[in-house]
């Protein structure tokens, strides 16, 4: 055998193993990625799956909790009472509020998970708020809490205000509504709005309300889902362009409807009163109209307070 053809043979060898060491490596890592996609997938039908059963009543294979989550979402009517934050966190008056209950024809509760301050009023894993110290744990441990309301068949609603959130506003001042001679705009309150117009704070709201569905809660309500009312409006400025404010409210019910389709929750917004007297394009210049509302959400809470109607409306001289 010639020398060439030697160093040939041992070539063809060296590259022979070569290829084996290529493909042997290579099946490792199509195995690795084949094995995490299929982890993936697994994962999103497993959750997927746990709302179709939540949705599906009928289906002898559902677990008794999903049945009782079922049971409670079909509640009808709805008759219960408003806590804050600092009462739902006292065990005290919890237990109080329970008693009450089980002894009336009361059925649920209403919790502050976010108010007016704009502070997170739990124990909350969002991560802009956490980066932005925007959490006041005040309820304690509330998904402890809603697995007692639930244990005495209590429908457990969350409260959460969205665009008249004066913390964020000064924390994140791209996102606030700005007032035309520089700064936030601050209304009688002194308080700042964010922008309702503004998607990261749609986004950011709406991790919130994810987490708050997370830990139990049956449905979730919103609350100053509008532009702000009072205030020096004059100096407020806009920036939604071309659209109308019903426009930006009305997207932001599509937003909610969308993202929420998916999970066995009920979503409620509270409106002004006087929404239900107007017709056509009227959305008193805060962007609140009922025909927006009414197909993207499961409830309309009317705020008929006596102290948002002006002197002479309905023939009353007073009528707070």
């Amino acid at each position: 055998m010639t020398k060439n053809m030697i160093n040939k043979e041992i070539f063809t060898k060296k590259l022979s193993a070569w290829y084996i060491i290529f493909f042997l490596v290579g099946a490792v890592l199509f195995g690795v990625i084949l094995n995490a996609v299929r982890a993936i997938n697994m994962a999103e039908h497993d959750a997927f799956a746990l709302v179709e059963i939540s949705q599906n009543p009928i289906d002898e294979t559902n677990s008794e909790f999903l049945r009782e989550k079922n049971a409670r979402l079909r509640m009808n009517p709805i008759k219960g009472v408003y806590l804050t934050a600092y009462s739902a966190g006292s065990e005290k008056k919890m237990a109080e509020i329970i008693d009450l209950i089980d002894r009336t024809e009361l059925n649920a509760v209403v919790i502050d998970i976010k108010d007016y301050t704009g502070k997170v009023l739990y124990d909350s894993e969002v991560e802009l708020a956490n980066e932005l110290g925007l959490e006041n744990n005040i309820t304690g441990d509330l998904k402890e809490l809603i697995v007692s309301l639930h244990e005495h068949n209590i429908y457990a609603i969350a409260r959460q205000t969205v665009f008249q959130d004066p913390i964020l506003a000064r924390k994140k001042p791209e996102w606030a509504l700005k007032n035309i001679n520089g700064g936030l705009w601050y209304d009688y309150k002194g308080l700042a709005w964010v922008d309702p117009s503004i998607r990261e704070v749609w986004d950011y709201n709406l991790a919130i309300t994810k987490e708050a569905i997370a830990m139990g809660f049956d449905e979730i309500n919103f609350d100053y889902v509008r532009f702000p009312s009072d205030g020096p409006m004059s100096a407020l400025k806009y920036n939604n362009g071309d659209l109308e404010k019903y426009e930006v409210m009305g997207q932001f019910y599509e937003y909610l409807d969308e993202e929420l389709d998916k999970y066995p929750v009920k979503i409620s917004l509270d409106l002004f009163g006087f929404v239900m007297e107007k017709t056509g394009e009227d959305d008193m210049n805060i962007g609140q109209r009922l025909e927006d509302a009414l197909d993207e959400v499961n409830a309309i809470c009317p705020m008929m307070y006596p102290s948002h109607y002006p002197s002479g409306h309905l023939g009353l001289a007073n009528p707070a």
